[in-house]
């Protein structure tokens, strides 16, 4: 497929998005027009700047409110649609988008809006131009694309036809399966765009909340399969309206627009294969990116945290209170591993290694993560053909070398996996004391949950989509003592994997702090999985681990939400267990005081079935939190 990307997806200068655009490795451009009225240059000169860096200007838009108008504005219309057509010309462009009308005045008649639209499409004609009719979802009159087909079928004309986009269609509840239907040579343009499911105006989320095609809840895939089951082998294109986009660098905007379009054609493909039946579909008559599948994923097989000689010690100090203990030293680094169940923290206090630069600028932090996977070169080779750079640090003689890459946040991602005598292939890189075996009440890690600078969230979540194959939840809206935080969990399938993402949307919220303080996004606590979380809790108790107190009052609301025994409520009270239940399920938690201001762990045991975070917890916890001292306190 050919790929591009309108500019008003972007910030900055029209030759700065240019540039973005095209080191993304995206094959053209739509020319949104006040981008074009803004820039200081002629026309020929974007045209010029496009061809030097490779793009070619696929498409000039919008030309607006032109069909379903008296005569007399008619007239001045086109007036005006030649100019744009002049200006085309400069631009070097022949595709222009004209989108339904949406005055309040707009004359409700189809034959009306046909005629007008045929006259307009015989202009185009004689320039070389072709016009596309794009129902926008708010039009007054036309607001769906197959009302807008209806349109265009019965102007015509060859030099008329129809652009599709994703945002307009399934934005709106109206059946969009006839899509597949369509004539093919008469779609001129596909536009994609994503959004999540908010109770607004459909105009208000179009232009605030657009966001790539796998940042939201749309069925971008479903559609793209649909546009291309009808016979389109045009270009397709992002269209993206987001604050949060018009505010980033547009270098990386345009690294993820392009993750995000070969996301879709990702999956396109299962679409594809889900719906195939004994009278299958015509074949596609283009080629669409092509991964290497996912890899399994079975669990994290360690963290590593980025630390000091004398925060190493304190850090040790605080797993071994936990019940962890030292399996091993790495054979020629200033590596610890330490490990109960089957848990495996690493601690890196290696000099001019990627762990201490990260150390310099984080503190004492987790500076990577590993997964236990199948396959780990063919986890390395799908993050690699999304556009992720493949990292290799430094290795000693006989050891080990990870398949690893950056993470967007800058940490690390390492694969490997677990060999047939039920050891990591990692652990090979230590001298392991004993058998290396690891008991304790703690079994596995739960979830690891990670604050975000405000604006990264959407990133976030198309990075872990598209390199891990995880699939997000719903957001949670939970309320911090000074502000909101918007969390939103991402995991696999077998719930092998899970990541609560968190950002913050106030200044003054211990998570928003968090942020500004240890300059980025980090994981700010780790979930610990446990099957009898009292026995473990007293087990903490018993080692002096320092747990956040939870007020009274909790517990007494607790009591008159649940019908919970008395032994086990004042249990709960005395051990500072927090407790969330949903149908059968049940859900027991409890947390640390953070290690140097930095991060916590969390102790939880899941019953019968329980699947989610104990998010209506959240406020408690983040209120204890910021009760604590000054020195104590951080994300929530």
């Amino acid at each position: 497929m050919r790929r591009s990307i309108a500019t008003v997806s972007l910030s900055g200068t029209l030759p700065e998005k240019l540039e973005a655009i095209a080191a993304a490795r995206f094959d053209g451009v739509e020319i949104f027009e006040p981008d074009l009225t803004g820039h200081h240059g002629r026309p020929r000169e974007i045209r010029d700047m496009a061809a030097d860096l490779g793009l070619t200007i696929d498409l000039f838009q919008p030309f607006r409110n032109a069909e379903g108008v008296e005569p007399a504005r008619f007239a001045r219309s086109l007036d005006r649609l030649e100019r744009k057509f002049d200006l085309m010309g400069e631009l070097g462009t022949t595709l222009m988008l004209v989108c339904s009308n949406v005055e309040p005045d707009a004359i409700d008649d189809d034959g009306l809006a046909a005629e007008q639209l045929r006259a307009m499409a015989e202009r185009a004609g004689r320039r070389g131009i072709r016009l596309g009719y794009e129902a926008l979802a708010w039009g007054t009159n036309v607001s769906t694309y197959d009302h807008a087909w209806r349109i265009v079928e019965r102007a015509d004309h060859p030099h008329l036809g129809l652009i599709l986009d994703s945002f307009h269609t399934l934005a709106l509840p109206h059946d969009w399966s006839g899509i597949g239907d369509l004539p093919g040579d008469r779609i001129f343009f596909v536009q994609l765009a994503d959004a999540p499911r908010l109770d607004m105006a459909t105009l208000m989320l179009s232009r605030h909340h657009r966001c790539l095609p796998g940042q939201g809840e749309f069925d971008v895939g479903g559609f793209t399969e649909a546009v291309l089951r009808a016979g389109y082998t045009g270009t397709l294109s992002l269209e993206i309206f987001s604050d949060a986009m018009r505010s980033a660098p547009a270098r990386q905007t345009a690294k993820d627009a392009m993750r995000s379009l070969l996301h879709v054609e990702e999956r396109v493909r299962r679409v594809e294969a889900a719906r195939r039946e004994p009278a299958a579909a015509p074949p596609r008559r283009v080629e669409l990116f092509d991964p290497p599948t996912p890899a399994r994923l079975d669990g994290i097989a360690f963290v590593e945290f980025a630390v000091s000689h004398a925060s190493q010690a304190k850090l040790a100090d605080e797993l071994t209170r936990l019940g962890f203990r030292r399996l091993g030293r790495h054979r020629s680094k200033d590596v610890t591993l330490y490990g109960q169940g089957d848990i495996r923290f690493v601690l890196n206090a290696e000099p001019h290694s990627t762990a201490h630069s990260y150390y310099l600028l984080h503190g004492t932090s987790v500076c990577a993560v590993a997964y236990e996977v199948d396959d780990p070169l063919r986890a390395l080779g799908r993050a690699e053909a999304f556009g992720c750079p493949r990292f290799e640090g430094r290795v000693g003689p006989n050891e080990l070398s990870l398949p690893g890459i950056r993470s967007i946040g800058g940490e690390l991602v390492y694969f490997t996996r677990r060999r047939a005598d039920g050891s990591i292939d990692f652990e090979t890189d230590f001298n392991l004391e004993d058998s290396g075996e690891a008991p304790g009440d703690l079994r596995r890690i739960d979830h690891i949950a990670q604050v975000l600078p405000e604006g990264a969230l959407d990133a976030a979540v198309l990075f872990h989509r598209t390199v891990l194959d995880l699939e997000p939840e719903p957001v949670f809206v939970l309320p911090d003592p000074f502000g909101l935080v918007r969390s939103r969990a991402i995991s696999d399938r077998r719930r092998r994997v899970r990541f609560p993402l968190n950002i913050a949307s106030g200044r003054n919220t211990t998570t928003a702090k968090s942020v500004s303080t240890y300059l980025g996004a980090g994981v700010h606590h780790i979930a610990l999985e446990t099957a009898d979380l009292f026995a473990a809790a007293e087990a903490l108790r018993a080692t002096g681990t320092a747990i956040l107190p939870i007020p009274t009052n909790y517990y007494d609301d607790l009591a008159t939400r649940f019908d919970l025994d008395d032994d086990l409520l004042a249990a709960m009270t005395r051990l500072n267990i927090l407790y969330d239940r949903n149908g059968d399920g049940e859900f027991f938690q409890l947390y640390t005081q953070p290690f140097e201001g930095r991060f916590f762990f969390e102790l939880v045991e899941r019953r019968g079935g329980y699947d989610q975070y104990g998010a209506a917890n959240a406020s408690i916890r983040m209120a204890a939190f910021s009760q604590l001292g000054a020195n104590d306190t951080l994300v929530g």
